[in-house]
This record gives structure tokens, sequence and C-alpha cells, in this order.
């Protein structure tokens, strides 16, 4: 079964050690997550899986193959102390819209920046997205993304695993509840410690990351 939440893009793992979180991944699934290409600033690389459909998750870190950046790597990608499901993208029809929405309900979900992302075979992708400063805490509240005309990740043939269930929890859910970043996109929560963990089915079964 697929149960991909609405207007899901994706969802990010992140991760200070890419190969060897990439090289567990393929152990656990069975299923090799193909190298999306480099983040040129940030300092940053990835390799996506398909979710099924218009979704897809990344796992996101530092790259070897570039300088330090001046800045903050893209999701705090270094911050976490191992493997970490941060954040949670959503694609709404109209990102200018969502944003304006979002300010209206008392939510800033912040302004949107252009980023890009060179694949191996040389296209780049351009996406128009709000804030992606996570820290070593993964962020219930998605931020929103528009790739423009831009070849979305999902439709490049990539591997699928199919997504089951999304969970998050909180100290406060109510409090998140009212925090939604673009209409009918939260996630069920539960109080607890704040985390997000994903389940999809493999070759090797059900497996659990977060």
């Amino acid at each position: 079964m697929n149960a991909i939440p609405p207007l899901l893009d994706h969802l990010v793992l992140a991760t200070p050690d890419l190969g060897t979180t990439v090289a567990d991944f393929t152990r656990r699934t069975g299923v090799t997550p193909v190298p999306g290409g480099a983040h040129p600033g940030p300092g940053t690389r990835n390799h996506p899986v398909g979710l099924g459909g218009r979704s897809h998750r990344e796992i996101i870190g530092p790259d070897p193959e570039q300088p330090e950046p001046a800045g903050p790597r893209t999701f705090g990608a270094d911050r976490p102390a191992g493997p970490t499901v941060l954040t949670r993208a959503i694609s709404p029809p109209d990102l200018d819209a969502a944003i304006s929405g979002a300010r209206t309900r008392g939510v800033d979900p912040g302004a949107p920046r252009q980023m890009s992302r060179r694949t191996p075979d040389g296209t780049v992708l351009r996406r128009r997205l709000t804030g992606t400063d996570a820290g070593a805490v993964p962020d219930p509240v998605p931020f929103l993304i528009d790739w423009g005309d831009s070849r979305h990740p999902a439709a490049s043939g990539l591997p699928v695993t199919p997504l089951p269930t999304v969970s998050a929890s909180v100290p406060d859910p109510e409090a998140v509840r009212t925090r939604p970043a673009a209409p009918g996109t939260s996630l069920d929560l539960t109080e607890g410690p704040t985390a997000l963990s994903f389940t999809v089915d493999t070759p090797n079964g059900p497996v659990v990351f977060g």
C-alpha cells in the first residue's frame, strides 16, 4: 500500500556521511539510491529514491568534492550526529499563493529563494523553495517547493520504494497543528520527543527510517 500525504514532494534524510548512509540504505532495503548531483555553494550533494507518484526521498550530506561553504549547508546536513529525517517538502499548486495564504494565517514560511543542482548527466535542475536552514532537530512543519520548468526528480526513472506511512511526534502537537504551511498537508502528530520517521516497502520487507 502506498499512502503518500497530499502534496508531498519529498522527505529529507540528512547525514554527515553521505557514502556510509547510502551504503546502509542499500543494505537495509535492497535498493540502491541513484546519484542526484551536487548543490553548488551549500556544499552538499544528494542521492534520491522514488516513493511513488510525484514524490521522492533524498539522502543529502556534505559533498567531499566541494570546498567548505561560507554559510550553513542545505538543511544543516552536517549537524546531526547520524542519519536523521529532518524535514519534508510540499509542492503547492501555486508557491506564491501558498506563502501569501500562510502569512494571512499568521505563519511565515519565509521568502522563496532560487536553488539548483547539476545532475550527473549535466542537467541543471532549478527550483524555488522556502527555508532549508534546519538544524540537528527535525521540524515537522514542512517547507514549500516549486520545480518550475525543471524535470521533477521523480520523473527521471528513480528506483522506487513505496511509502506506506509517515509519522511525527512533538512535545505539543496542538501548537504545531496551528502552523500548517498549506491547507490539507498536516501530518497526524503524537505527543513525544520531536521526531520524524517514515516506513518504505522494499525487497527486504518494510524498513523504518527516523
